[in-house]
This record gives structure tokens, C-alpha cells and sequence, in this order.
């Protein structure tokens, strides 16, 4: 079933809150996704503490493409298509190191850290006037955000800071460090990846707050946050809501009291990270005023979803497939904090969220299952509800706290509702002129 500007009403109707689960099953669909979604918007692939000097690579994918990421020797940060220009060859298949050239292991082929074609080996002279400026490395457009890093395969697509439309206060709040330095995370050790049986969609966007008190019942009864209680710290929650944007991104949202105190007493048990993360709280206070408590996870289509506060997680969610996907999480940390604290929080980490940790298996036994039970012939004939609170109108305006988005009730299907109409938007477009949001919501 291919989606077309005449059969996506059938897919998503946002209005009633319906959407069809043809878009999680169907393998035509998904090869549309490639084309119209992944080669043309704004995609995660990487953060600068991962290739720290000239040299430094990290490998990374951009929708079901393999690219490196690298760092030349101006310090430049370039992302190449992985793939060698002659036969297709990987160039290179190390997770991540330094180096100085490409070489493929097919025929020799080698580029330099900028792309460029540098050896043709066994040639001489049989390519004549071979235009090697040409034949470089496919590289994707890239930018930096405070250290994170993103690549776009498509020219006419807005710059990344449009893309955003709105979003780039709650991301670079997320990239910030504890005391609210700009740019001031680095990931935490190498990237969790691992594969689950179900579509790429399914985890995102990444917020949904109506399932925890079933889906972790059991976690929650295991006391796993550093206080002992629950599967993290809740203290000085406030006030929570969803907010969405309609360029597709999403997010949670929590608007804790002006006096709150989000660290204390939740690392009792390891007073080094208690005392480190409360001082930094209190000079991001300084830095960043009422915002510093504002606690937000904001999720940037297509595919990119985060987790503030402890843990504080990057995830993308990858696609491998219409019923694969493969999640690549990246652990954040303070750059600057003791080792100490880092090796503490990385125990906390890993016992919560990734491949092993308790509260993401619960998680992923959920996709997989609501996977396998849509697959069949009369169950994927009924559409997926979305309809918690279709009717409730968001705050817009002055009445939303002065900050950007349109916000809802946490509970709200909203965020669902704009995500799945922002992919129905991407799938029928002919052109990015068709896409761009002319009035963003600030």
C-alpha cells in the first residue's frame, strides 16, 4: 500500500484520533518512509565530546544509510555516506578511532578526512582524466547544536535552527550541563544499541505518560532510584504537561516550583553525587533563572527522543526494517563532573535504562508484543485510538507560561495526534516547499 496525497486521510486521521496500523506492518510504506522522510529531514547522528580531536570518527546511520562521523584536521565535523564511491564497498568498519585516511579494503580506494578521493591504486593512468573532485565521499549537510551533532541528506531543506521551529530552548536546556554551561554534556561511554522486533514509530515519539504505572508496576516495587524509592526520583515534580509543535516534535514537560530542590536528598546514600548535582543545580539557577527548573525531554522528528533530569538519555530509534528497529542510546553526563560521580551515575544508568536495564526491558516487551498482535490478517484491519482527550484545546499564548509550544494535558494523545499528522505531511509532500511551517509557534 503506497501513502499518496489521496490515501493519507485512510492512514492518519488526526481528528478522530485514528490511525491506521498499516504505517507499523506494511513494507511499501516503509520504503516511502526512506524516501520521503529520511532523505530529507534533520536527523541525530552523533555528539562533538564523541570526536574530541582531528582525526577522531565515530560511525552513526541516518535513517537505514551508514555514515561517519569525523573531525578534520581544521576540526572541521563532516558526515560521509559510508560507503566507497567505486563499488560500494564500506570504507570503514570500525566503530569508532582516529585516523588519517579512509582506505577501502576492495580495491585501495582512500579518501582523506574531508571526503576527498586522494589514492586510486593499480590505475595508472586507466581512468584518464578521472574528475576526482567528483568522486569523494558523499557528504550529507551537518550542523552543530551546543555539541550535538546532525546531518540532512536533503539541499533545500531549512537550515537545522528552522527545522527546530521552536524547540531549540527545551534542546539546548537538555544539552546544557547540571549547572546550566551551554554545551556542557558529554556521552557517558560507548552508545547502547540493540534491535527489537517492532516499527521504528512505535517508540516514538518518545513521551507517553499514561503507561508507567502498569507497564513498570514491577520495577517501581524494586526501588531502583538512588533513594531506594521507585524506579527514579520524583521530588519536586510539579506541574506536568505534553507540548507539541507543528513541525512534529514533542515532549514532556514539567514546571516544578521556583524553589525546587531536584537532587536533594535523592543520591543520600552516595553523598558525592548529592553534594556535586545540588551546587550544580544551584549555579544553573543562577545562569538560566526560572527555566533552570523547567524540566523538558524534547523529541525532534523523525526519530530522535530524549529523557532529562537522572538518567538523561539521548535515544534514537532507527529503522531496520517495518517491524525492526534498532535503538541507539547515548548516555549524558556533565563534561567537567569528578570521576567519581560519573562511574556512580553510569552504575545508575545502566541498571535503569538501555538493553539491560529493568525499566527499558519493560518497554520493549510491550512493542514487540503490540507488534506481533497486529500483524494479522483481521487485526491489522483496525485502526490504533488515539483519542485521550482529542477535544481538549491547548494553551496557546500568553496563557502558556511565556514559553514556546502548544501545551496539554499530560495525559493527552495530542502529542500522538501532531507526531503522526507531521509523518502524513512528510509522506504526501512533493518538495520541502510543501513542508515548511511558515508561522512557528514561539
Amino acid at each position: 500500500m503506497i501513502a499518496d496525497a489521496d490515501s493519507i486521510g485512510t492512514l492518519v486521521d488526526k481528528e478522530r484520533g485514528l490511525v491506521s496500523r498499516e504505517i507499523f506492518l506494511s513494507e511499501e510504506i516503509y520504503q516511502q518512509e526512506l524516501e520521503q522522510i529520511f532523505a530529507r529531514a534533520w536527523l541525530f547522528v552523533g555528539h562533538e565530546s564523541q570526536i574530541p580531536n582531528p582525526g577522531d570518527f565515530v560511525l552513526s546511520r541516518m535513517g537505514d544509510e551508514p555514515v561517519i562521523v569525523v573531525r578534520d584536521r581544521n576540526r572541521r565535523v563532516h558526515v560521509f555516506l559510508n560507503s566507497c564511491r567505486h563499488r560500494g564497498n564500506r570504507v570503514c568498519r570500525y566503530d569508532q578511532g582516529n585516523t588519517s585516511v579512509f582506505t577501502c579494503t576492495f580495491h585501495g580506494w582512500t579518501y582523506d578526512l574531508e571526503g576527498k578521493l586522494t589514492a586510486l591504486p593499480f590505475h595508472d593512468g586507466g581512468y584518464n582524466d578521472l574528475d576526482k573532485p567528483a568522486w569523494g565521499l558523499w557528504e550529507a549537510r551537518s550542523e552543530l547544536f551546543e555539541g550535538s551533532i546532525w546531518g540532512c541528506w536533503d539541499e533545500s531543506a531549512p537550515d537545522f535552527r528552522e527545522y527546530l521551529g521552536g524547540t531549540e530552548l527545551y534542546l539546548s536546556a537538555l544539552l546544557r550541563s547540571i549547572d546550566g554551561t551551554p554545551g556542557g554534556a558529554e556521552v557517558l561511554g560507548g552508545v547502547q544499541k540493540w534491535r527489537i522486533p517492532c516499527n521504528w514509530k512505535v517508540p516514538s515519539p518518545d513521551t507517553d505518560r499514561t503507561h508507567g504505572w502498569i507497564t513498570h508496576k514491577s520495577v517501581d516495587a524494586v526501588n531502583i532510584a538512588p533513594s531506594g524509592q521507585g524506579r527514579r526520583d520524583r521530588s519536586d515534580r510539579g506541574q506536568s504537561y505534553t507540548v507539541n509543535f507543528p513541525e512534529g516534535h514533542t515532549m514532556s514537560m514539567t514546571l516544578p516550583r521556583e524553589d525546587a530542590q531536584p537532587y536533594r536528598g535523592s543520591w543520600a546514600s552516595t553523598p558525592i553525587v548529592g553534594e556535586y548535582l545540588d551546587h550544580a543545580y544551584q549555579e544553573r539557577k543562577k545562569k538560566m533563572g526560572a527555566l533552570a527548573s523547567t524540566q523538558c525531554a524534547p523529541g525532534i522528528f523523525p526519530n530522535a527522543g530524549s529523557q532529562g533530569g537522572q538518567p538523561w538519555v539521548i535515544r534514537i530509534m532507527h529503522p531496520q526494517g517495518p517491524t525492526t528497529t534498532e535503538i541507539w542510546s547515548y548516555f549524558l553526563i556533565d563534561r567537567d563532573a569528578p570521576r567519581e560521580v560519573k562511574e556512580i551515575i553510569r552504575d545508575y544508568y545502566g541498571r535503569y535504562a538501555g538493553p539491560g536495564g529493568m525499566t527499558q526491558q519493560d518497554d520493549m516487551e510491550n512493542w514487540h508484543w503490540s507488534t506481533a498482535a497486529s500483524k494479522g490478517t483481521i487485526s491489522r484491519r483496525l485502526p490504533y485510538n488515539y483519542q485521550l482527550f482529542v477535544d481538549e484545546q491547548p494553551l496557546h499564548g500568553p496563557s502558556n507560561f511565556g514559553l514556546p509550544g502548544l501545551f496539554c494535558s499530560i495525559t493527552s494523545d495530542e502529542n500522538h495526534r501532531r507526531y503522526y499528522q507531521r509523518w502524513a505531511e512528510f509522506m504526501a509532500a512533493k518538495s520541502w516547499d510543501e513542508l515548511r511551517v511558515h508561522e512557528h509557534v514561539k
